[in-house]
C-alpha cells in the first residue's frame, strides 16, 4: 500500500512540475504568452533571475525530472529506487523553502511541501524503519535494513 501510495505522489509531483516547468519556459520565451503562462515579473526581484527561463528548467528538469526517475525506479523495484524517492522528497522540500524566500505564499506551496513530507515517510515506512500493526505505529527492532529488501522488494 505504502509503495503504491508513493508512486501516486512521485507521478504527480513528476508531471504537474514538468508541466508547470514547460509553462514557465514557454512564457519566458513567448510575449505573447508571458501573460498567460508566468507569474508576475515583479516575484523575481531580488532574486538572481531576470525571467522565469532558468527557474522553469529546474522545475521541469530538476524537479519533475527527478521525481519522474524516482516514479520508473519504483516501479521497476530498482534496488536504488527508495534512494531516488528519499532524494526527490528532499528536493520538493528545498524547492518550496526557496520558493516561499522569493515569491508570496500560495496555498499550492502548502499543498507540495505536505506532498514532499509524505514521500519522506513513505520512503521511512518501505525502508522498515516502523512497524504498522493495528493502526499503531512502533519503531522496528530489527535490522532495517534486512526487512527493507524482502518488504520493498517482495
Amino acid at each position: 500500500m505504502s509503495r503504491l501510495v508513493l508512486l501516486w505522489v512521485q507521478a504527480f509531483i513528476g508531471i504537474t512540475a514538468a508541466a508547470g516547468g514547460f509553462a514557465l519556459v514557454v512564457g519566458a520565451l513567448s510575449d505573447e504568452l508571458t501573460t498567460a503562462l508566468s507569474p508576475p515579473e515583479e516575484y523575481l526581484a531580488g532574486s538572481p533571475f531576470g525571467s522565469y527561463l532558468v527557474p522553469g528548467l529546474i522545475l521541469a528538469l530538476g524537479l519533475g525530472g527527478v521525481h519522474l526517475v524516482a516514479f520508473v525506479a519504483l516501479l521497476r523495484r530498482a534496488g536504488t529506487a527508495l534512494i531516488v524517492a528519499a532524494v526527490a522528497g528532499y528536493m520538493t522540500l528545498i524547492w518550496i523553502f526557496v520558493q516561499m524566500m522569493v515569491i508570496p505564499f500560495s496555498p499550492l506551496q502548502l499543498v507540495y511541501f505536505g506532498l514532499g513530507a509524505v514521500e519522506l515517510g513513505l520512503v521511512l515506512l518501505l525502508l522498515g524503519l516502523f512497524d504498522v500493526r493495528d493502526g499503531r505505529v512502533s519503531s522496528s527492532s530489527s535490522s532495517p535494513g534486512r526487512r527493507s529488501s524482502t518488504r520493498f522488494l517482495g
